[in-house]
């Protein structure tokens, strides 16, 4: 039994960040402004798209990224029901409609095979809304050859991914928009905070106007020494903006980003390595293909519910009991009361979105944990299946 309660994550902040943070409370610019712009550039080039729009969260940048490329009341957005409860929000925030894929119960990823006859099914598709769950890259390549026969775009929800590998690709350069999350939980954190990438550049310019209230671009700058008090509404916009107290946050983590990364792998194979031994009663996230690299946000196990004396929930408590932090993810859209209200969904109608539901747990992945801490996690998890083994 450990000493003390290791959470399911916790953010690596040190040195670097808090002086991130202090150069920019002395500099007198707290909100949008030089260190945005500068965060922006380098997730730019670390990613290597051209754009990338700094915004307060993912919410955001999936928003904006849905009305820049046209989506309008009456319209349908595919993506999947295994994912947060944003990815499905914005879709109405614009009044249309999200219809979902069910996922493949292996990766927990968009289930590809399904894509063309979802589409067929809809009256008026407008785009593709893959989520790359737990740091795994969805199978890009058929998602694209299907939505492009349709005419439809392909927006990304990466709130779980980065850095990640797409056949040699990096995920932030393959579909319209690539939409990121910093919050605290995440590879790397600005506490609460967003980017979108794209390679488009219209596409670029209509986030960035309509992140900051629809007003012309660069509107930050009319407080500096070169720019102008005017300015001009182009469309009724958001408050969407990255905060630079925010994006300094991000700039120093975006230095540890390859060192966070590394740090997941490790405790992540280390879980794999251990656990693997336990497959009569769980089964072991997969890892990327090769020519991918899985960001490794989350370490998910499926439990084999015919083989333990025990569901998923009693599972997490009897970690919380072993002082493990573990969490679920996700609950799927379709069973919760608003879309089983408003769109009739049962539990069945996504059948793998809601058994794999059923059985999995998230264990604590985060870099500041040590080999000790994993292994109290690898002891507790297998001194569980032990002792409710069927």
């Amino acid at each position: 039994m450990r000493d003390f309660f290791l959470p399911f994550s916790s953010p690596t902040i040190g040195d670097e960040e808090i002086a991130e943070i202090v150069d920019t409370l002395q500099s007198g610019w707290l909100t949008t402004g030089p260190k945005v712009r500068r965060f922006e550039e380098q997730f730019a080039a670390y990613v290597g798209c051209r754009h990338a729009v700094a915004v307060n969260s993912c919410t955001a940048a999936l928003h904006l990224a849905l009305e820049a490329i046209g989506v309008h009341p009456g319209d349908e957005v595919i993506t999947t029901p295994m994912t947060f409860a944003a990815t499905g929000e914005v879709i109405h925030y614009l009044g249309a409609k999200p219809v979902f894929a069910d996922i493949d119960p292996v990766t927990m990823n968009l289930d590809v095979s399904l894509l063309e006859g979802v589409i067929q099914r809809c009256s008026h598709p407008k785009a593709v809304l893959p989520v790359h769950m737990a740091g795994l890259a969805c199978d890009m390549d058929p998602i694209m050859s299907v939505a492009a026969a349709h005419g439809l775009r392909i927006i990304e929800d990466a709130a779980h991914t980065f850095p990640t590998l797409y056949k040699g690709r990096m995920v932030g350069t393959i579909g319209d928009v690539t939409c990121f999350s910093f919050y605290s939980t995440k590879t790397i954190t600005t506490g609460e905070g967003g980017m979108a990438t794209t390679d488009d550049d219209a596409l670029a310019e209509r986030m960035r106007v309509m992140s900051l209230h629809g007003i012309s671009k660069n509107a930050w700058m009319r407080y500096m020494a070169s720019g102008n008090w005017y300015y001009e509404i182009l469309a009724p916009g958001f408050k969407y903006n990255m905060t630079d107290l925010a994006a300094s946050l991000g700039i120093a983590q975006l230095r540890k980003a390859d060192q966070f990364h590394q740090r997941r792998l490790a405790i992540a194979q280390r879980y794999t390595a251990a656990l693997g031994h336990l497959s009569d009663f769980i089964e072991v996230p997969p890892d990327a293909p090769p020519g991918g690299i899985h960001s490794w946000h989350l370490y998910i196990i499926k439990l084999k519910l015919d083989r333990l004396a025990i569901d998923r929930d009693r599972f997490v408590e009897e970690l919380k009991g072993a002082k493990i932090g573990a969490s679920v993810h996700f609950i799927p859209l379709h069973i919760h009361p608003y879309y089983r209200e408003t769109c009739g969904y049962r539990p069945a109608d996504f059948p793998h979105a809601f058994e794999t539901y059923r059985r999995t747990v998230s264990l604590p992945l985060y870099p500041k944990m040590t080999d000790a801490d994993a292994d109290s996690v690898i002891d507790a998890v297998s001194s569980i299946c032990q002792k409710h083994c069927r």
